[in-house]
């Protein structure tokens, strides 16, 4: 008997059919992978059941939005161009290319779930409006050549593996399947977003969960469609008399919202000043990405800052200090124009943002030298236009002597640099007989984790721990460079961030990851003591104001910490969606579709369970938000028109 050597019959299938089937397996293994590597812990393992089907859902939803123009497309090739070779290798070709995009997203997914933890958001919406910035860090950050090449090679091992398997159909194209196929091209997006919401990502109440439930393409879509929230449509309001009346129970003393000015003399500051004597200047220094958990003053056991611990031991040190968002324009806003955190986008990157009450414009009124000091380049996420436009000199890497920078990455000048060239911007100041307030932002602490060799036991690229190392080395250098200037005895150093590294957890505003640093120091000004109230980054504009001799809290909605009638303590943090308010002990969440949650939140270890909704947190809650986003709408942030005048440049030339 003689064996066949008959090849099998391969299946005939539309090129279009095996794309989506193909993006199908993909996007479920990388949910997958995601969900191992995450932790099934930590997602819930009854969780699970929900995650996978619930997230085919979002895939399939996904789909028809991806294969509509596909199918759009074939649906008007001709007859006679279907039949022929050439068209035939084309469509093998295009199946490699679809598969290797696919393959690329799901790859930029994963090492963007790496940093975040979530799916992709409005920070990947963000990142296509610097791409120079974003593509210069994934350069530096990993071997980008190499993982093009293994997914081009894999892309083709998958093609070729096809081809033995299945054939493309060539046969003609009657006008009725035509007629088909583009109804369908416009049906399946209409459908897709009809039936599947990003709000039904909220199905599981873990935020791991949720997470993965999602599609990243889905996802990054709505994203971009809410990247500015109008906090009027999507949230829980009242009535503004109603909130003007709870936020002045609970002292917040600026101009109502929507009522007439009434004309008042200056009050003086009635701050309980705790330091020995005022100071005549401020350096404020938010550290990219230094979450609390990474000093050892707060409880970190690998000795990665010695200097900021050393620092603490002789400073004023708040314990429970809390960001009021993820992204560093949040915290620039907070330390700046002092508002609580409003949806959408940042005041920094909104339209309409110049001649703002800040810290920076009223110091620059009192006729000091007001300076914003960025290593990087202030054009990313309109930094030097901000500043610029309420009351800040601007200083940036442009202004550095290339001499002065001892190293560079795609983010900016290492630190130390940095630090160096700001001594320079507080020489010129105190020659010119002008008390200074400069507002310092570090970027070392950031991937690619580059630095300099030699100044840190961690070799460079270090990871966050080199990160994190890095910067702490640099603050102790600039420290002891300034210890030697005669503005050092004057001044008071402020050190704190602008957002944690990282904010991902269980639920979708977990508190401990929130928490950073601030220290107060100054040793002819300060005496070393820890303070243990709950404070936010809205609250330091009107403290430092307060610590000055101004009066401080009568043009923000946070509290002078040392006033003589503190409030019940209270501290903002939010994603870009979700508002948070944690007072009491409970979190209080706002949400997109009017929702309000509640979470009882441990004192020691910050986690949060859920709770009952407490009506009067969640009316304090919606006074401080709906007011905030109504005040910058309707301008009533706004500096009065005599007060409009920039501070002098301080830059370096």
């Amino acid at each position: 008997m003689i064996a066949s050597t008959r090849q099998p019959l391969r299946r005939v299938v539309p090129g279009w059919l095996l794309i989506a089937v193909l993006t199908m397996v993909i996007w479920s293994l990388l949910r997958v992978v995601l969900w191992l590597d995450v932790g099934p812990q930590h997602v819930g393992w009854g969780n699970a059941l929900l995650v996978f089907p619930l997230g085919l859902g979002f895939d399939f939803a996904t789909l028809a939005l991806v294969i509509a123009p596909l199918l759009f497309i074939v649906a008007l090739v001709p007859n006679r161009l279907r039949a022929t070779r050439s068209y035939l290798v084309f469509r093998w070709a295009y199946v490699w290319l679809a598969c290797a995009v696919v393959l690329l997203v799901a790859v930029a997914e994963f090492l963007f779930w790496q940093e975040f933890t979530t799916r992709f958001n409005f920070i990947a919406v963000d990142y296509l409006v610097y791409r120079r910035e974003v593509l210069g860090n994934i350069w530096q950050s990993y071997p980008v050549v190499e993982v093009l090449l293994a997914i081009a090679a894999l892309s083709l091992a998958v093609t070729l593996l096809l081809a033995r398997r299945f054939s493309l159909a060539m046969e003609p194209r009657r006008a009725r399947t035509r007629i088909a196929m583009v109804v369908a091209a416009l049906l399946l997006p209409l459908a897709s977003v009809s039936l599947v919401s990003i709000d039904e990502m909220s199905a599981t109440g873990n935020a791991y969960a949720d997470e993965l439930i999602g599609n990243g393409t889905f996802t990054f879509v709505a994203a971009f469609r809410r990247n500015d929230l109008d906090y009027d449509k999507f949230y829980r309001v009242m009535p503004q008399p109603e909130a003007n009346a709870v936020l002045r129970e609970l002292g917040v003393r600026r101009q109502p919202l929507d009522e007439p000015a009434v004309a008042s003399p200056p009050k003086p500051a009635v701050s309980a000043n705790p330091l020995l004597h005022r100071p005549r200047n401020v350096v404020l220094i938010s550290i990219e990405s230094m979450s609390a958990k990474f000093l050892g003053a707060y409880g970190n056991p690998k000795h990665l800052t010695p200097n900021l611990d050393r620092l603490s031991k002789a400073s004023m040190t708040f314990d429970h200090f809390f960001a009021t968002g993820t992204r560093t324009v949040r915290g620039l806003e907070a330390l700046s124009v002092g508002i609580p955190p409003v949806p959408g986008q940042s005041v920094v990157r909104r339209p309409g943002n110049e001649h703002l009450v800040t810290l920076g414009g009223l110091l620059a009124q009192h006729g000091y030298a007001v300076s914003f000091i960025y290593g990087g380049y202030g054009l990313f996420d309109n930094m030097n236009d901000y500043f610029r436009g309420n009351g800040y000199g601007i200083v940036d890497r442009t202004d550095f002597d290339e001499k002065t920078i001892a190293s560079a990455n795609i983010w900016g000048v290492a630190d130390e640099s940095l630090f160096g060239n700001s001594i320079g911007v507080f020489d010129k100041a105190y020659a010119e007989g002008k008390p200074f307030f400069a507002h310092i932002m570090t970027t070392s602490n950031h991937r690619p984790f580059t630095y300099p060799d030699g100044r840190i036991d961690i070799p460079s690229p270090g990871q966050r721990d080199g990160g994190v190392k890095y910067t702490d080395y640099a603050i102790g250098k600039f420290i002891e460079d300034a210890r030697s200037k005669p503005w050092f005895d004057d001044t008071l150093f402020v050190i704190t961030a602008d957002h944690c590294a990282a904010v991902a957890g269980e639920t979708r505003l977990p508190v401990p990851h929130f928490r950073i640093p601030l220290i107060i120091y100054g040793p002819k000004l300060v005496a070393p003591t820890v303070v243990s109230q709950i404070a936010s980054q809205i609250d330091l504009p009107p403290t430092l104001l307060a610590l000055l001799g101004f009066s401080g809290q009568d043009n923000f909605f946070g509290h002078d910490l040392f006033a003589a009638t503190a409030q019940s303590p209270r501290a903002f943090i939010s994603t870009y969606q979700e508002l948070g308010y944690y007072k009491n002990d409970t979190l209080t969440v706002l949400s997109p579709r009017r929702k309000v949650e509640a979470f009882s939140v441990d004192p020691v270890t910050l986690a949060s369970v859920p709770r009952a909704v407490d009506e009067r947190l969640a009316r304090e809650a919606i006074a401080y938000y709906q007011t905030a986003e109504r005040a910058f709408k309707q301008g009533a942030l706004a500096l009065p028109a005599a007060s409009n005048a920039d501070a002098s440049s301080v830059a370096l030339h």
